[in-house]
């Protein structure tokens, strides 16, 4: 205890209080007393200063300030720090995890401790990097929300986990050790070891009958026991233990010894019954939505969720079973109500203290539901490329893209996840991102429960079962049956103010359609154009009009709709530009009040104050502005990220009367309109101009109806050109929607992110998706059938093989070999053009499917359908006794002669010879003869098919028929081995080395089968059916090992082809092990190898940031064109050096057998927007971007944010590999593009 020191205090104030605080002691605790004075202390006030470490003084002196060191004393600069020695540092060590426990042994009632036992703990060497168990440790809390590119994902859901055998026999071919020979027997330091010679022990004498292997099925006096024994085992069925007691009880009735070797003889010949069909397994379970829930509150009596309305039934529906912890898919119709099932979801989550991930196919709709769900649970975080809000809270919205990065880097988030909700499931057929969501779907871990939310697609029961069987657990599907509003479609046909009342009724309310509403639009139509052709003369019709004529039909059908009260309206148009040029062309209307303008000025205004002045002021800021005070807006891929918010909101407060939006709109949340109107009926996908899908329209029409306020939604399309088609109308308004479609596809990220970990396989994750689904939902049947066709081939007796026979196996083979090489040499000559060019009327042809086996036909008429020619053909057959078809067939000869192999030994009527007219497939032509009859086709068809009718069906045939008969009968009868036929070399002029060489094997296979003996033998007949019968069932079993090996997987070869473009560029290694620049591909969100190869060969090192930041801007701009003149000469050589990386991989790719052409892979790159990103990031304002480029400020903003997500992607590779100096560079490169208008945040998370 230091003595206390007394401070010298200043002059006390007039309003000090005369207390003295006093510290008690070093607890940090004080006292006050009113004794005035200077205050005390047991303890000094605060740390005394103290010296600075010598070492650090040093440091400073010498290292620090260089001045200090004398310029000629240098007798002292070769000292150094002498380091401590401590040879005990090198024993130290980590301690291993405890292996075991000690647990307390209690009294199960009273809980008094009686006792300890030692008990084994599992999993204490597992980590994230070396087990994908949940119960691993958590990683790091700086990665436990997108885990690490070096971790291993979680166990997927349904798949089993592999055994030590299984990993084993994954490993490359090892050398195999023979435990006869191999092993060594002396150890080292040893002149001799043990000799593990067998010993030859001496043969029992011969005898007549063996007595102990007779007598060993009885269990003489313990068989009551050994039979309890064998009944109490689970492992064994009770049938296998029933079946040994027949052997002891015949043993004891039997009357003699030869009376039981007789028996146990015939048994063992006896064919095992075939086992019990297994029950058929039902993953997708349909659910009755018709009945209503009458128990609903009692079965839920508190739930998690309550709304302001009465939920339907199928949302009721959807709530029982997510009470169960089912998983559901919930097909229903646009504004039905989908959300009531996700936010129900998330309710319980929260109840539960567990944790719901969102997802969306697009990251405008993921912050459009973050706004939502924020407002009705507050407890909602939001995870996108660019925006990282509440990553803590219980319920998380993302693209399907994060969640996917977020599975393969292991992030401790899925270990708390209950739910993953699927918005807009039939995004699953979008061609790009189409493969993520199957991806997701299946590296699910088990306990995680699936809610798939989707419009309604004719499929929905068969992607259930898939996603049932993928993750082994039923999937309740639910449908809506109707619209909660319907819908009515109209065709408008008017232009003008006098033709704003031709607006047609083609689908009512009810599904009929309007025939007789058509027909009127048609002549209404007509009508118009025959008056203008009368003035301005004969004018070809077209589908779109100029901009003159859409504002006039825009005007008057404006005009209709706002007399009937039909606004707001949504107008679909399929390019942006139309859209633009559409809207622009009506700003002479305005159809807002006053009240409403000053709102949407305020609006505006408390919007666009976050923006710079300059960014308030670009004109397309402007003219947005201009069109919203007017009533009207414009919502495209091209329109500014922030407008388009305000186009949104402004819409669904229904300040927004007409909205000029392309397909996009028609996915997100629910903003439903009065009427919805199609400016066309056609668009372009990317390729070509078609009809737009059922699937499409309904989407898209879907948006009209407001429910509670409309009783029916209005759907109108234009005909400004003439009225299409109605059977187009009626296949894009009442057909099918489009159905789900599998999309997957093998990229290098995930096969790089499964070889990483040893226990998953990329085949694996193939064999479980979508496409695969229609070949192994039947694995089950499959295996039951190898099973039975096992035992049925153990019970087949050998055939004889001797003598003459020895010859018997060859035989067959060769007769199957030729089979195939014709069948071979055939397809090939009716794929060439000169084989399809012979088959014309009147060629005689030689006929072989299930129906005819070598019959001889003509050709009457070739026709065409969709997939194949048509050959209808005259074809011979036997007269008929019956009326039954089925007679016609001449049975196929059983045991075939070298006759029957090497020549076709054509068909000849056994009795009256008759005819019959076939159409022929190509498949079903077996040879092309050499002879030509003159047929009339036509008369002989028009003579058949009279004959076919029950009035004519006696009347001869004429004679045109009858002479072709006679004609084909004939050359039969001349050639019974096969007539002439074509040669496919030098008659066809096939150069096809497949057809060369199938030829030269075919004549020499027959030379082989002429030459064979076994079919002299007397017995060939008997013996070749027993072949037969065996070597068909081997190559069934053949065929069902295949169905049921990875060899069958459609996406096989390309993995192989991918994997070798991984070794050649030096990703993985021989075994498949994933070498750095592979894990470094991995933390690439996009084209992985280019930005890899990029970063080893030191191409963006010597960089600076704006200039990297431009040439990447080539692998994530979406709009095609050049690098302007103007660049820099440091960015025109980057340009070429991307291209020409690019080019290599491209060349690599070629050389393993992928079908991408270097040309292709190259184009991918779009170099057109690296003017414009270069500036940017040299810091010029966005408003003089507009000059660089004419790309529209929505797609410029677009680039630049993917662009920030590659800087940030190449920034963690950076740093994964040990590059500092380029990690700080993407680091700056990402700061100089986040600024301004470009990531101003979004209006839904204000």
């Amino acid at each position: 205890m230091m003595e206390t020191e007394r401070l010298v205090l200043p002059p006390p104030d007039p309003l000090d209080l005369p207390l003295r605080p006093v510290e008690l002691g070093c607890t940090g605790r004080w006292e006050l007393l009113n004794v005035p004075g200077a205050p005390e202390s047991t303890l000094p006030h605060g740390l005394p200063p103290c010296a600075p470490d010598l070492r650090q003084e040093a440091e400073h002196l010498f290292l620090s300030s260089p001045a200090w060191l004398p310029l000629h004393g240098v007798e002292h600069s070769a000292r150094k720090w002498q380091r401590k020695m401590d040879p005990w540092s090198l024993l130290a060590t980590q301690g291993a995890p405890v292996p075991s426990d000690l647990q307390a042994q209690r009294h199960p009632t009273t809980g008094q401790i009686l006792g300890y036992k030692e008990v084994l703990l599992e999993n204490t060497n597992l980590s994230a990097t070396t087990s994908l168990s949940l119960r691993r440790p958590p990683g790091p809390i700086s990665q436990s929300l997108w885990g690490n590119p070096t971790q291993y994902p979680f166990w997927p859901g349904g798949m089993d986990e592999p055994t030590i055998t299984d990993l084993s026999t994954r490993e490359e071919a090892e050398e195999e050790i023979d435990f006869e020979q191999d092993l060594l027997t002396v150890p080292p330091g040893f002149k001799k070891g043990v000799d593990f010679a067998p010993k030859d022990h001496p043969a029992p004498a011969p005898g007549l009958l063996s007595l102990s292997r007779l007598l060993e099925p009885l269990d003489l006096g313990g068989g009551d026991e050994d039979e309890s024994e064998a009944v109490r085992q689970p492992g064994i069925p009770r049938g296998d233990t029933v079946s040994a007691s027949p052997c002891s009880a015949s043993l004891a009735r039997a009357s003699s010894l030869e009376d039981l070797v007789l028996k146990e003889a015939s048994t063992a010949v006896s064919p095992p019954e075939p086992p019990k069909p297994l029950p058929q397994e039902q993953w997708a379970i349909p659910v009755d939505v018709t009945s209503p829930v009458g128990d609903f509150y009692r079965l839920i009596p508190q739930p998690a969720f309550q709304w302001a309305f009465e939920p339907d039934v199928f949302q009721k529906q959807a709530i029982l079973h997510l009470e169960r912890h089912d998983s559901v898919f919930v097909a229903a119709h646009t504004s039905a109500g989908k959300t009531v099932v996700a936010e129900y979801a998330i309710a319980l989550a929260q109840k539960h203290m567990t944790r719901t991930i969102y997802t969306s196919p697009i990251k405008a709709l993921s912050n459009q539901k973050f706004r939502d769900f924020r407002n009705t649970f507050g407890d909602v975080g939001l995870l996108t490329g660019d925006v990282q809000l509440h990553p803590e809270a219980s319920c998380l919205i993302m693209t399907t893209e994060i969640l996917r990065s977020m599975l393969y880097s292991g992030s401790d988030v899925i270990r708390d996840l209950e739910w993953v909700i699927f918005d807009e499931v039939h995004y699953i057929n979008d061609a790009e991102r189409g493969v993520v969501w199957e991806e997701v779907l299946i590296m699910l871990p088990d306990h995680v429960s699936i809610i798939l939310l989707s419009a309604t697609v004719p499929n929905a029961l068969e992607f259930a079962d898939w996603i049932g069987r993928l993750k082994r657990r039923q999937i309740y599907v639910i449908s809506t049956v109707a619209r909660p509003v319907p819908l009515e479609h109209y065709l408008f046909t008017g232009n003008s103010p006098k033709t704003q009342g031709e607006l047609f009724l083609l689908l009512d309310s009810r599904g009929a359609f309007h025939t007789k509403g058509y027909y009127a639009a048609v002549e209404a139509k007509k009508e118009r154009m025959s008056k203008h052709a009368q003035t301005f003369g004969a004018k070809q019709p077209t589908h779109q009009g100029g901009p003159a004529q859409d504002r006039g039909v825009y005007l008057s059908l404006l005009a209709s709709l706002r007399t009937r009260a039909q606004l707001p309206v949504v107008v679909f148009t399929f390019s942006r530009g139309r859209c633009d040029e559409q809207a622009s062309g009506l700003t002479s209307l305005d159809l807002t009040t006053s009240s409403e303008k000053s709102e949407i000025h305020l609006f505006l205004q408390r919007c666009l104050a976050r923006l710079r002045g300059s960014d308030r002021q670009l004109p397309q800021v402007l003219h947005m502005s201009e069109l919203l005070h007017r009533g009207l807006g414009v919502h495209h891929s091209g329109i500014l990220p922030i407008l388009k918010e305000i186009v949104e909101m402004l819409f669904s407060r229904g300040l927004v009367k007409v909205l000029f939006a392309t397909e996009t709109f028609a996915m997100g949340v629910n903003m439903p309109a009065r009427t919805v109107v199609f400016d066309s009926m056609r668009k372009h996908d990317g390729s070509t101009f078609r009809d737009l899908l059922p699937g499409e329209y309904v989407q898209m029409a879907g948006r009209a109806g407001r429910r509670g306020l409309d009783p029916t939604g209005t759907v109108i399309l234009l005909c400004k050109g003439r009225v299409p088609e109605m059977a187009d109308l009626h296949r894009m308004m009442m057909g099918k929607p489009s159905q789900l479609q599998s999309q997957f596809r093998l990229t290098y990220t995930m096969i790089l992110n499964l070889l990483r970990v040893d226990a998953l396989r990329v085949e694996d994750m193939m064999k479980r998706s979508f496409s695969e689904f229609p070949s192994r939902k039947d694995s089950k049947a499959h295996e039951q059938a190898l099973a039975e066709l096992t035992k049925r081939l153990g019970a087949l007796e050998e055939p004889d093989t001797t003598g003459q026979l020895v010859d018997l196996p060859e035989y067959y083979s060769w007769g199957e070999e030729l089979t195939e090489t014709r069948s071979l040499i055939q397809r090939r000559i009716m794929e060439s053009v000169n084989g399809l060019k012979s088959l014309s009327a009147g060629r005689v042809v030689v006929v072989k499917n299930q129906e005819y086996h070598n019959t001889l036909g003509v050709i009457l008429q070739v026709s065409s359908n969709s997939t194949s020619r048509i050959f209808t053909t005259l074809v011979l057959c036997d007269k008929p006794t019956s009326e039954d078809p089925q007679e016609r067939a001449p049975a196929t000869p059983d045991v075939p002669y070298p006759d029957d192999l090497v020549g076709f030994k054509l068909f000849l009527p056994e009795g009256p010879c008759d005819h019959t007219v076939a159409k022929l497939q190509p498949g079903d032509v077996a040879a092309i003869t050499t002879k030509v009859l003159r047929v009339n086709g036509e008369k002989i068809l028009e003579d058949f098919s009279k004959r076919q009718q029950p009035k004519f069906k006696k009347d001869p045939p004429i004679a045109a028929v009858t002479t072709a008969v006679q004609e084909l009968l004939r050359l039969a009868q001349a050639h019974p081995a096969g007539p002439p036929t074509l040669d496919p070399v030098n008659d066809l002029q096939l150069k096809d080395v497949s057809v060369v060489e199938g030829g030269l094997r075919a004549r020499k296979l027959e030379e082989l089968i002429w030459g064979a003996q076994c079919v002299h033998s007397p017995r060939f007949s008997a013996q070749y059916l027993k072949l037969q019968e065996r070597m068909q069932i081997q190559k069934e079993m053949e065929r069902l090992r295949f169905l049921l090996s990875d060899q069958s997987l459609l996406l096989l070869p390309e993995y192989h082809q991918r994997v070798e473009v991984l070794r050649t560029l030096g990703y993985v290694d021989e075994a498949g092990t994933v070498k750095l620049a592979g894990r470094v591909a991995c933390a690439m969100s996009s084209h992985e190898l280019l930005l890899t190869e990029l970063m080893f060969d030191n191409a963006l090192s010597a960089l600076r940031p704006e200039e990297i930041a431009a040439l990447l801007s080539g692998l994530v701009c979406q709009s095609p064109g050049d690098p302007g003149e103007q660049l820099p000469s440091t960015l025109k050589q980057g340009v070429e050096r991307v291209r020409a990386v690019a080019k290599r991989i491209g060349e690599v790719q070629v050389a393993c057998g992928l079908n991408q052409t270097v040309e292709e892979f190259v184009g991918e790159l779009n170099f057109g927007l690296v003017e414009v990103v270069y500036e940017w990031a040299r810091g010029m304002p966005f408003s003089e971007l507009a000059g660089l480029s004419g790309t529209p400020e929505g797609l410029v903003v677009r680039c630049i944010q993917r662009l920030a997500e590659m800087c940030r992607s190449l920034r963690g590779a950076a740093r994964l590999v040990g590059e500092p100096v380029l990690g700080a560079k993407m680091e700056t490169a990402a700061t100089l593009l986040r600024r301004d208008i470009v990531f101003a945040a979004s209006l839904y998370t204000q």
